[in-house]
């Protein structure tokens, strides 16, 4: 029931979305304050009024943004099976002007999660659904259970770390008072303008690559695996079924299937369902057709709604709702909160799952499930910008093609927006004002997408260089910042050169196989022909090395530790110096 705002705290919301009808570089970035009115709903009967007042004010000029737990679908219809909710069923707050985004916060400290559910209860219960699809009672179930933590920091703080760690998709912050919602969900649940209305069902799940090449292999394999596109075309044709009872006849279609998003931690499967809306619907009416989404309960809904009740022992809440925006005019944007923390007090809940159908195995589903939770593990680690660095030399940056080509799939890679015009203009302006003389450029991408270049005077590199031996293995060669380029360097400049005269450190890993230096690759002359170390032991793939590649200069082996004796000769390479004649340092030949 609508509530009087002015009764309640200051409250706080951000929103961070994406255009889905946009080319992902645009978003929906806004902030609020404390809302002029609050609209709550705490029984069934209270969640219809909600929603119709929320359109009537968005119409009359406000912006509304708030939330509806997954227990509110027992007021669309009461044969959709729920717990007892643990908090308001619909939550939204009227806002009458938008603020200034806040600035971006440090790396928080890290949070120590507890799962709610052991590995030989969760097979358990993947017997179960099992059995269940097998009796012909459903088709698919989205399985889930929920990670507890204790939390004592800022709420605010800790979302935009969860945001910098999960760019793009469909961030948002809400603050009600006695709960806060922290989302950084990737799925879109429906767009509605005008009488357009878009789907954007997420369903089947792989981990990201080691290198470029494996990475690719992941994203074309979860496109191609009969079990992963079974899955997706399942809830394709529920939410198809679902929009048909608003849409006008004939309308309901599929214009893109078995469509791969990259995320930081996974890949993730999309396809998009589009249709016209009858006249005279209403957001209720939306929400009554479409609540919950299909990807996060199963089909049939009203089956795997049932069971999800009998094998989950607590509410969802929030996770697996619908988190979203009502702006000024009507056009409704909400998503399916997934990769959602809620938090009260200092008690934090977050839920994860999967869909699970005839031929899911439960050890391939537990290392999902390992994978979707990886992303709030990354908060505790700093800010950090895309990377790269060119040489530009009486106006032309060399090897640049290449070196937008390496930023765009970092971009990819971890999430980011990405515009090669808004890069080329950027570069652009930076060559006019540095038309002569030799420079070292960094080009930037932070985590919005937004570019920036730098230019400082670089000498003339040296013919010959001095590299010693780390002393020790880099852990750290196979991590995402070692494959790709990042401001993030802390596990590089720990083994910054000790020896006076020394250029650069030589990397190596737990195996004993050499990877490259800390500022470029290696070439090494062995039995005869030059070969530099194969991306799988744990390094950057180089401009100037795969240039060399390409060239046939060099071509790839693995190099250990105890091979350097039988080298004959080592060079330093990469795009900006060149390739730079070498020497280990004498205490180490």
């Amino acid at each position: 029931m609508p509530a009087d705002g002015a009764l309640l705290p200051a409250l706080r919301t951000l929103i961070d979305f994406a255009q889905p009808r946009s080319d992902g570089a645009s978003r929906l970035r806004l902030a609020f304050g404390a809302p002029s009115r609050v609209l709550v709903a705490r029984t069934a009967g209270e969640v219809r009024p909600v929603l119709e007042a929320v359109e009537a004010l968005a119409r009359e000029g406000r912006w509304c943004v708030g939330y509806l737990r997954y227990e509110a679908a027992m007021a669309f219809d009461p044969a959709l099976a729920v717990h007892e909710a643990d908090g308001p069923l619909a939550w939204f707050g009227v806002h009458d002007e938008v603020l200034p985004w806040p600035e971006d916060s440090p790396a928080m400290p890290p949070v120590e999660w507890q799962g709610s559910l052991s590995r030989e209860s969760f097979d358990r219960r993947m017997q179960a659904i099992h059995r269940a699809i097998a009796d012909g009672e459903l088709y698919q179930l989205n399985y889930t259970a929920a990670l507890h933590a204790e939390f004592h920091g800022d709420a605010r703080d800790w979302f935009l770390a969860l945001r910098q760690a999960q760019p793009g998709g469909y961030s948002a912050f809400i603050d009600i008072g006695e709960e806060q919602v922290l989302s950084v969900s990737p799925e879109l649940f429906f767009d509605w303008h005008g009488d357009r209305i878009l789907a954007r069902p997420m369903k089947g799940t792989a981990p990201r690559g080691a290198t470029p090449a494996e990475d690719a292999a992941l994203a074309q394999r979860l496109r191609t695996v009969p079990k992963e596109r079974a899955e997706n075309v399942m809830i394709v044709d529920l939410i198809r079924n679902d929009l048909s009872r608003v849409a006008q006849p004939f309308s309901v279609r599929v214009p893109r299937l078995f469509h791969t998003e990259a995320l930081p931690t996974v890949w993730q499967m999309t396809s998009d369902v589009e249709a016209l809306v009858r006249e005279g619907i209403t957001l209720a009416d939306v929400f009554g057709a479409l609540f919950p989404c299909g990807s996060i309960t199963g089909a049939p809904k009203v089956s795997a709604m049932r069971l999800i009740r009998e094998l989950e022992p607590e509410a969802r809440g929030v996770y697996c709702g619908a988190v979203g925006v009502v702006r000024p005019g009507g056009h409704a944007t909400f998503n399916v909160p997934i990769r959602t923390v809620t938090l009260r007090g200092t008690e934090a809940r977050c839920g994860i799952g999967s869909g699970i159908t005839a031929d899911a195995r439960a050890d391939a589903e537990w290392e999902e499930w390992r994978h979707k939770r990886a992303f709030l593990g990354q908060t505790a680690n700093p800010p950090f910008e895309l990377l790269e660095t060119l040489a530009l030399v009486g106006g032309e940056l060399r090897d640049a093609p290449a070196h937008l080509a390496r930023m765009a799939a970092a971009a990819a890679h971890f999430g980011r927006a990405w515009s090669e015009a808004l890069v080329t203009v950027c570069l652009d302006r930076l060559k006019a004002q540095h038309a002569t003389g030799t420079w070292r450029v960094r080009l930037l991408l932070d985590a919005q997408g937004a570019p920036r270049a730098e230019a400082f005077a670089m000498e003339a590199p040296p013919a010959r260089v001095q590299l010693q031996l780390a002393t020790r293995a880099f852990d750290e060669a196979d991590s995402d910042f070692t494959r790709f380029k990042t401001t993030r360097r802390a596990h590089y400049e720990a083994f910054a050169p000790t020896a006076a005269g020394v250029f650069d450190t030589l990397l190596w890993n737990r195996d004993g196989e050499i990877t490259e230096c800390t500022r470029g690759n290696i070439a090494l002359l062995l039995d005869g022909r030059w070969v530099t170390p194969p991306l799988h032991c744990g390094l950057l793939n180089g401009v100037g090395r795969a240039n060399r590649l390409r060239s046939g200069q060099l071509a790839e082996a693995v190099v250990r530790v105890n091979d350097l004796p039988r080298v004959q000769a080592i060079a330093f390479v990469n795009s900006l110096r060149g390739w730079l004649d070498a020497d280990l340092h004498s205490s180490q030949k």
